[in-house]
């Protein structure tokens, strides 16, 4: 199985890799479109500022690469921000995959409600979905961001941080998770592992 994670100057690339490394899977860092077309699944992950990463994957033509995907596809983190409508990230429009708003947090408490959001939160309101098959019971997954996917349609698992919001979209073969897997234990690795399943 071929995986190609799409490389387009954002952060936190190579913990992708390496989780990717414990599943027995080894991925290439590309933003050749070749390549990318070629893979059997394609993942999308990074950290970073919505404007500056449209720009670059705008500049090498791999906006419209993702939009033409047909293979199974995941992003993570600012990848699922950057499938979406448009993000309030300097204003940013987005590859509108998913017809969502990406929204920055607004701390309702400051001594309770910090932002960014970092930290440990539950996968709640579960749908029926191959990306979700088999989770532990103990659901929590490790965040970092500042700004969050609406709840809509595509939603199809949310976490409560100041209010709920969208941890997971899908939609045809495009999949998109908000927290780092990679990052977060036995739920991120099954997470990962039923992606390279489908």
């Amino acid at each position: 199985m071929k995986i190609a994670v799409i490389k387009y100057n954002a952060g936190n690339v190579q913990s992708v890799l390496y989780a990717l490394e414990r599943l027995g899977v080894d991925a290439v860092l590309t933003d050749d479109p070749e390549e990318i077309h070629a893979a059997d699944k394609v993942i999308f992950p990074g950290q970073g500022e919505a404007s500056s990463a449209m720009t670059y994957l705008k500049a090498r033509q791999l906006d419209q690469v993702i939009k033409d995907i047909k293979q199974p596809f995941l992003g993570v983190c600012l990848g699922l921000q950057l499938l979406c409508a448009h993000s309030e990230e300097n204003d940013t429009e987005c590859l509108g995959i998913f017809p969502v708003k990406v929204k920055r947090f607004i701390p309702e408490n400051s001594q309770e409600f910090k932002v960014p959001h970092v930290g440990w939160n539950e996968l709640e309101n579960l749908a029926d979905n191959v990306l979700l098959k088999d989770l532990p019971d103990s659901k929590f997954l490790y965040y970092v961001h500042s700004y969050y996917a609406e709840l809509s349609e595509a939603t199809i698992a949310t976490t409560h941080y100041i209010h709920d919001f969208t941890a997971i979209l899908h939609r045809d073969n495009y999949w998109a998770i908000q927290a780092h897997p990679e990052k977060s234990s036995t739920v991120g690795e099954k997470l990962l592992a039923n992606f390279l399943n489908i």
